[in-house]
């Protein structure tokens, strides 16, 4: 399984990003898909998470301001980022959890994509 992510970027205090992520490979099962960040210092930590129902889960820090979203007929998963501040500076990674053929689920990562907000 593979994830490609896109869409990170500097911007102002204010402004909007959308982050997405492709999942490749033999994958026969998703369950949850979300995004984590981890800015210099600080541990990973979740931003936002959507189960294969639809139902989301968000940080404290990001609710009313970011969107989750995404596509089971893709593979794909979506963060809208709105209203973002300085703190919201990171590198910001794609997550899954999935399973190819009979394996059991597992966590899938993708490469991290920058988000630097300037203030």
């Amino acid at each position: 399984v593979q994830l490609q992510a896109s869409g990170g970027g500097l911007v102002q205090a204010g402004g909007s990003l959308r982050l997405s992520c492709l999942a490749t490979g033999n994958i026969v099962g998703i369950n949850a898909m979300g995004w984590f960040r981890q800015a210099p210092g600080k541990q990973r930590e979740l931003v936002a998470a959507i189960s294969s129902g639809g139902t989301t889960n968000y940080a404290d820090s990001v609710k009313g301001r970011f969107t989750i979203s995404r596509n089971n007929a893709k593979n794909t998963v979506d963060l809208q980022m709105n209203s973002l501040k300085p703190e919201d500076t990171a590198v910001y990674y794609c997550w899954l959890n999935a399973r190819q053929d009979w394996a059991p689920y597992t966590d899938y990562w993708g490469q991290g994509t920058q988000v630097t907000v300037s203030s």
